[in-house]
């Protein structure tokens, strides 16, 4: 079940909220979590033993954790559990698959191993267990002795399938406190219609052409075409990632909880350190605080940085897929990370800054060559044909044939979108809802009334479109 469809929208959404009014404040949480398995197990009911299994071994961990006097050995005992579930579902025919590659340079029969399913989410919930472990650990929350308020953290629904990463201690206190209440429930359905709108409205409409232009054979492929393949795609990640992101928080809001942002729009940085300051922040800030610190962070030295600093991004690569192809997105972006210490961000620093953004975004669209290509292959001869290097005679497949009206509208409401467009216009509500001039009342009225037709406007259509339309995944739900 995922956010953007009419049974989440239409059923599943207003039975939730209806019956967290009528079970009031005690049953809550337990209501909660009797909703977010039903969301989990509609995707995949015949796995949902894993996340089951996940909450148990993981509470009890918790539990153990608190107790212990020997809390190295436990917290790495919590750690191993973990990432060898994540490994055993994720990484299996991976590193069967190398494997296999290796041995048959030496004559060994290779290993056989059926496709191994990965679980809906297991990525997510796992990075959330490990983030309440290690918080114990470090003495920052105490274990949660109640197996409903944490079983209720690793399954929320509004964050269970694609995040954010909500770290324990950030989401603690809220678990026994959060409801229902006006106007944050009117401001969580405000932030949810805008996520919709732009998963709907843009992101959908670009991905269609997007996946079309990713499928024309490499010995087909046009520079101009290549290029507007990317462009499309670049759009589209963000649109449709910080969309869910939006209606995480949206709906997050509505049930009385406060998740941190996840997205500061990242295509306006002008520097790669920059950007990942601004994508995906819940990952960034996990790394940061569970892995690049503990490895030393900055404080070794500069080798010893530089190293961190791949190992963390090849480690970012993988945890996105088994795939070689994340993890070359991944060291390409500490490769960069890497040279914008050495210099290279200071010489792009004095640059003017249209071109600063230039580089920015130059960088980030060759990065998602990797991270949208089926194989490692793929994306090396696509690169190609962006530079020229493509055989395609432009008469089969050319840019006309993927720049039809509505996708060049979304491409423009993107091109705007992915500004602080949202925050200006509330910096503007703000001035006038303070303001002391005498035409200010009704000004502000206006821009009220505005604000509703507007919301509704943006979940009509995109209500609409799902109606009648059949695109409508969410690229993260595969992670």
């Amino acid at each position: 079940m995922i956010f953007s469809s009419p049974i989440f929208l239409f059923l599943f959404l207003p039975l939730v909220v209806v019956g967290s009014l009528l079970v009031g404040r005690r049953l809550q949480n337990a209501f909660l979590l009797f909703a977010s398995l039903v969301f989990y197990a509609w995707g995949e009911v015949t796995w949902a033993w894993v996340i089951v299994l996940s909450i148990g071994l993981n509470y009890g961990l918790g539990l153990w954790l608190g107790a212990t006097d020997r809390k190295k050995a436990v917290v790495a005992l919590a750690i191993s559990v973990n990432l060898g579930l994540l490994a055993a579902f994720k990484y299996a025919n991976f590193i069967v698959e190398n494997l296999n590659g290796v041995t048959r340079l030496f004559g060994v029969t290779p290993l056989r191993l059926g496709h191994v399913h990965l679980p809906i989410g297991i990525s997510f919930f796992t990075f959330h267990a490990l983030s309440y472990l290690i918080d114990v650990y470090r003495g920052q929350v105490r274990p949660q002795r109640k197996p409903v308020d944490f079983a209720l953290y690793i399954t929320m629904f509004p964050q269970l399938i694609a995040g954010p990463i909500i770290r324990y201690h950030d989401i603690a206190a809220q678990l026994g406190t959060h409801r229902i209440n006006g106007p944050e429930f009117a401001g969580g359905i405000r932030r949810f219609v805008l996520g919709l709108g732009k998963k709907v409205l843009i992101a959908n409409t670009v991905a269609v052409q997007a996946d079309l232009i990713f499928a024309i054979p490499h010995k087909d492929l046009t520079a101009p075409v290549a290029w507007l393949g990317i462009v499309l795609y670049t759009l589209q990640i963000y649109f449709d990632f910080s969309a869910y992101s939006d209606m995480a928080l949206g709906l997050g809001h509505m049930f009385g909880l406060r998740f941190l942002e996840n997205f500061n729009y990242p295509y306006i940085a002008e520097s790669i350190t920059e950007f990942w300051r601004r994508w995906h922040i819940s990952l960034s800030n996990w790394y940061r605080d569970y892995l690049y610190i503990p490895l030393g962070g900055n404080r070794g030295g500069r080798l010893r940085t530089y190293f961190n600093l791949v190992m963390v991004f090849f480690l970012c690569g993988l945890w996105h897929g088994a795939s070689w192809s994340f993890v070359a997105w991944g060291l390409f972006h500490g490769a960069f990370l890497v040279m914008e210490r050495m210099g290279l961000g200071a010489l792009v620093g004095k640059l003017p800054r249209p071109l600063r953004h230039a580089y920015l975004l130059a960088v980030v669209m060759v990065g998602w060559v990797f991270f949208r290509a089926d194989t490692l292959h793929y994306a090396v001869q696509y690169l190609g044909a962006m530079v020229g290097l493509g055989h395609g005679s432009g008469v089969e497949f050319h840019a006309g044939l993927y720049l039809r009206p509505d996708v060049m509208l979304a491409v423009v409401a993107g091109a705007i979108g992915s500004g602080p467009v949202v925050p200006w216009l509330a910096s503007c509500r703000a001035d006038l809802r303070t303001s002391s001039s005498p035409g200010a009342a009704p000004c502000y009225l206006a821009w009220e009334i505005g604000a509703v037709a507007t919301t509704a406007l943006v979940f009509v259509a995109s209500a609409a479109l799902l109606v009648g339309g059949t695109y409508n995944p969410f690229i993260y739900f595969r992670f």
